[in-house]
Parts: structure tokens; sequence; C-alpha cells
């Protein structure tokens, strides 16, 4: 049987350009190589693409991303750049050695050309999650894992994914969505106006981001202010969102394309106030407990709200939807859904789905046929007008 090519794209132009990095170490690790052939595609922060000269190894998140902060400033290896190629090609990617001939008085490049079956997105936030990438793949007309170019988009964007669950009935908190000038053309009006819809505590996050980069919560007026501008720095939109009362995270992974299936709930303990970026990738105290203790009856909601979640938004492949459950009343909330979740080691999608009967290896074989089942439907449509 032939091997599958699999181009494993991870880095990129992000926040996240660390996560990205352990996660993808963990996909390298899991690919069954009789199956699969896996190509390492990195993308450096200032958006080059490179075949790296061997995977990142590293499933630990805060060992990859100290370890990536420590190499931040070393220069990229002249000759490795590669350029994907965003058309229907048997050549998706070209590789363009400048190094050769350096010497001679016409410098000459060499091309080559790589041919790859199926894409492997690892791109966590935006210039990778958020249907650039998507966009980019669907011009080339290749199989790519996870949700194409509209519910990336919608599903990166925390301001518009509320409007897509509100608009198909589902719960979500109290919030206002406010544009960085906006909020700094009278910063003392809208406080007084988010105190009045919200009340403190709130959360104030980047509209744009994902793995808890830039959030914050604020007790009280100088919090706001300072929460404000720590997420404007990420972002020019703004959700904040009044804070559930002892709130319980609870989180589920949907797996599927147009019949998706959710996994058993999880829960997860963060080590901090609140699960942000820290709790999650650099200390170890964070927990996680799957399956959540919760009634039958509502981790059955669970499961049907994180597929109406992912219908709603017009998911594929994969996404793991994270609720927010009050135990001060019993009240569920949808929080969002991550179209790319994290598949370092102590991400949940991997785990949720290890309790529901399907094991890491199992997981990415899953999504590759995903990919492949979604990609040749797609072939389908009409181009003609006769």
């Amino acid at each position: 049987m032939k091997r599958l090519r699999v181009g494993v794209l991870y880095g990129g132009r992000s926040g996240e350009h660390e996560v990205s990095l352990a996660s993808a170490a963990a996909v390298f690790a899991n690919l069954d190589r009789n199956r699969y052939d896996p190509v390492p595609i990195r993308i450096e922060k200032d958006g080059r693409w490179a075949l790296a000269d061997k995977p990142p190894a590293t499933m630990i998140a805060g060992e990859v991303i100290e370890q990536a902060r420590l190499e931040a400033a070393r220069p990229m290896r002249e000759g490795r750049e590669v350029h994907f190629v965003a058309r229907p090609s048997d050549e998706t990617l070209l590789s363009i050695d400048r190094s050769r001939g350096r010497d001679a008085e016409v410098p000459a490049a060499i091309v080559t050309g790589m041919s790859l079956d199926v894409i492997f997105p690892m791109l966590h936030g935006p210039n990778g999650e958020d249907g650039t990438i998507q966009g980019l793949l669907e011009l080339a007309n290749i199989p790519y894992v996870g949700a194409g170019v509209l519910a990336s988009a919608v599903g990166m964007d925390k301001a518009m994914m509320k409007v897509a669950f509100a608009a198909r009935g589902l719960p979500v908190c109290p919030y206002r969505v406010y544009l960085r000038y906006e909020w700094k053309s009278n910063i003392a009006k809208n406080t007084a106006e988010l105190e009045k819809a919200l009340g403190y505590p709130m959360f104030v996050k980047p509209a744009n981001l994902g793995s808890s980069v830039g959030i914050s919560k604020a007790k009280n007026a100088q919090e706001l202010a300072t929460a404000m501008e720590l997420a404007g720095g990420f972002d020019r939109k703004l959700v904040i969102e009044a804070a559930v009362p002892d709130a319980r995270e609870i989180e589920c992974a949907v797996l599927g394309n147009d019949g998706p299936e959710a996994s058993v709930p999880g829960e997860i303990i963060p080590s901090r106030e609140f699960y942000d970026y820290e709790s999650k990738y650099l200390d170890e105290g964070s927990k996680s407990v799957i399956p959540a203790d919760l009634p039958k009856k509502l981790a059955d909601q669970v499961r049907s709200l994180s597929i109406e979640a992912f219908k709603a938004i017009d998911g594929a492949g994969m996404s793991r939807v994270d609720f927010l459950l009050s135990r001060a009343d019993g009240s569920l909330w949808l929080n969002e859904v991550n179209t790319i979740p994290g598949f370092t080691t102590i991400s949940m999608f991997a785990k949720l789905w290890a309790a529901s009967g399907v094991d890491y290896p199992t997981l990415l074989d899953r999504l590759i046929s995903l990919a492949l089942e979604r990609h040749a439907e797609k072939q389908q449509r009409r181009t003609d007008l006769t």
C-alpha cells in the first residue's frame, strides 16, 4: 500500500507559535510510518516557509515553549525556504535553493518540486487557524485536515462565533464587543456601560487569539483598564464577558464531517484563578478529570450542545468545545469552539477521545480520512453552467 505523504504545517505568525511546535511534535511521534510519510513544514514567525531538518520532538509543551524562546533569534538555514503552489498542481511545494552557485558571476537558484497528498495544519491562532491557510489550501485544491475557510474564520473570531451560536439558539453568557479605537475614544463612558451591562468580575479577551493568550479577569475599573490594554495589544477587536459565578470548566471533543460525534465530557481544574496560558502550558498544577463528574443528563446535554456548536459554524474534521458550568445555579454556558485544538501531551482533545475509546494514532487516522472524504465530496461540485 502506498504511503500517503502528509505535510504537517506548524509554527506560524501568531502568539501561539510555540504551542504549535508542541502540538506538531505529538503528531509526528504518533503518525503510523507504515501508512504515512510525514513532511515537516515549519512556518517561521516572519512568515517564511521552510522544510525543517527534523520535526520538533519534545511533546511537553513547557519545554518546547522555553526552547523556542531561546532559539527565537536563530536565523533560518539558507537554502531551506519553500513556497506553496497556490493552484492545482502535481507539485505542492517548490523548494528554492539559492546557496548553490553563490560564487558564480550569476548565482543559480535550484528549484525542486514536492508533491503532497494531504496537509495537516497544526497552526494555532491567526494566520493559521483563522481561514487564511485554509483559503490557500483551497486554491491549491489539496485535501487538508480540519475546518474549512468559513468555520475556521468564525471559530477564530470570538465575537462572530457568539453571533452564530445565538442565531442557533445556543446558550451564550452576556457579553459586549469593542473595537480598540472605540474603547480608547471614551474609556470612562465605556467602563460605565460595561459595569452596568455585565458587572464585575468580567473577562476581557482578544477576539482573534487562542490558548488563553491575552485574557484577563477584571474585578474593578482599574483592572478592566489594564485588561483592555493587554488584550488590545493582540487584536483590534475585544470581547468582554460576564463571569459565570463559581464556574467549572467543561470541555468536549467533536470528530466528524456531516455526521459529527462527541466524546465524553471532561473537566479542567486550573492551577490558577482561571485557565490562562501559564496554567495551560507552563506549570504542572492544572488537572483534568475525564470523564467529568456530571449527572448523565447533564453530560448528554454537553455532548448534544457540542455537536450543535460544531454545526453552527459549519465545522469539519475536529473541534474542542468549551463550556462554563455554574456551581451557584447549575446553568450551562457555551464558551467557544476551537477548530484546531491543542495536540500536546496535556491537551484535552486527544485525552477526551482516548477516554472515549479512540487512541492517538487512530485519532490521526480518522482525521486524515475525514480530510480525504471531505475533499472528495467537494470535487463533485459543478464548475460549468451547461
